[in-house]
């Protein structure tokens, strides 16, 4: 498992986004990490993420895919592009499917990859885990933004 800091600590440590900013003490923090051509996210539900007892909670499961995917299509734009700065980015649409419940009692495993790469969007896939067992998938777009756009300077 790859280790070190995270894209969020290395890219955007000031980040208050809910899902992945580490400057956010009340979020979620999420630690979306390189292992070969995929990105990996290993977390730790904490009690009040319940939807029932010992089930996590269907918005944070999208808000926890979403986050990891989008850093996934930031890190296949940088890596494109030869950039050491992420390019500001924000998600398009996402679909999640729910196939199982998700236990709390273990850790949560999200992997993730590109599955098409266009010049300011990335479709990106991922599955969460618990263990063996495949719990919840996404397929998401992810577009960067302009100038304009209010979350162009996301990342500072």
């Amino acid at each position: 498992m790859a280790q070190g800091p995270s894209l969020q600590e290395q890219y955007a440590p000031r980040s208050v986004c809910f899902g992945c900013g580490p400057a956010n003490e009340r979020g979620l923090r999420i630690k979306s990490r390189v292992e070969g051509d995929r990105l990996v996210c290993v977390w730790n539900p904490e009690e009040h993420y319940h939807a029932f007892q010992n089930i996590l909670n269907g918005g944070i499961i999208g808000t926890l895919m979403d986050c990891h995917s989008n850093w996934t299509a930031v890190y296949a734009m940088m890596r494109r592009d030869g950039s050491d700065r992420p390019p500001p980015t924000v998600t398009s649409e996402y679909s999640v499917r729910f196939l199982r419940p998700t236990p709390m009692d273990q850790k949560i495993r999200m992997t993730s990859n590109v599955v098409d790469l266009l010049r300011t969007k990335a479709v990106v896939e991922c599955r969460m885990e618990v263990g063996d067992i495949t719990t919840a998938t996404l397929r998401g777009t992810f577009v960067a933004v302009s100038k304009e756009h209010p979350a162009h300077s996301r990342w500072l």
